[in-house]
């Protein structure tokens, strides 16, 4: 099932998120829809307060095309040596900001069966790995970049979300004087 991804300036991407506190055919499901979501978004990886769930948990699918899902993730070791990337995100579309990251990283978490595991990764995994993480704790991409740009960013997206509740306002306003023409109309009708 495909789900809402949430967008900058909702809440649950800055809240920072709970434990899963059992791996089971709910949380499994989960990860699926989470896996179908993000494909059909293009995304690469998708982190639970994407879609407005607060729990520690995220999917991801790098260049090695291996479905991976990170369950109560802990980053146990990061690279002293760095590197640049231009980051973009579902929550934050179509703004792109270069991010310096840890080239490497050790990350332990459970599987979608509820196996432990530690993996080592770098490049665009380790990338990816740090760029989820980082919403399971209320950040986001653009936290790490220019202070200028996240603001105004942010900025863009208070003014998306006041146009989208205007714009739902004044529809839900004509959907009433249609309701009340009709109604009348009717009363009329039946006189």
């Amino acid at each position: 099932m495909i789900l809402d991804i949430v967008k900058l300036g909702t809440p649950s991407l800055r809240e920072k998120s709970v434990p899963v506190e059992e791996i089971n055919d709910e949380i499994r499901q989960l990860a699926e829809d989470m896996f179908e979501t993000m494909i059909e978004a293009n995304g690469v990886g998708l982190a639970c307060p994407q879609i407005g769930k607060n729990i520690r948990m995220f999917v991801l699918i790098a260049d090695d095309d291996v479905r991976r899902v990170f369950i109560n993730p802990t980053i146990i070791k990061t690279s002293e040596e760095t590197c640049d990337y231009e980051e973009g995100c579902l929550s934050v579309p179509q703004f792109y900001e270069s991010i310096t990251r840890p080239e490497k990283v050790t990350v332990q978490a459970w599987n979608e069966n509820g196996k432990p595991f530690t993996l080592e990764a770098d490049g665009f995994l380790a990338r990816i790995i740090q760029h989820e993480y980082d919403h399971l704790d209320g950040i986001i991409y653009i936290d790490r970049g220019d202070k200028e740009f996240a603001e105004k960013t942010e900025a863009q997206f208070k003014k998306r979300a006041e146009r989208a509740a205007e714009k739902a306002k004044l529809k839900e306003a004509k959907a009433k004087k249609i309701a009340a023409k009709i109604a009348a109309k009717e009363a009329k009708k039946n006189k």
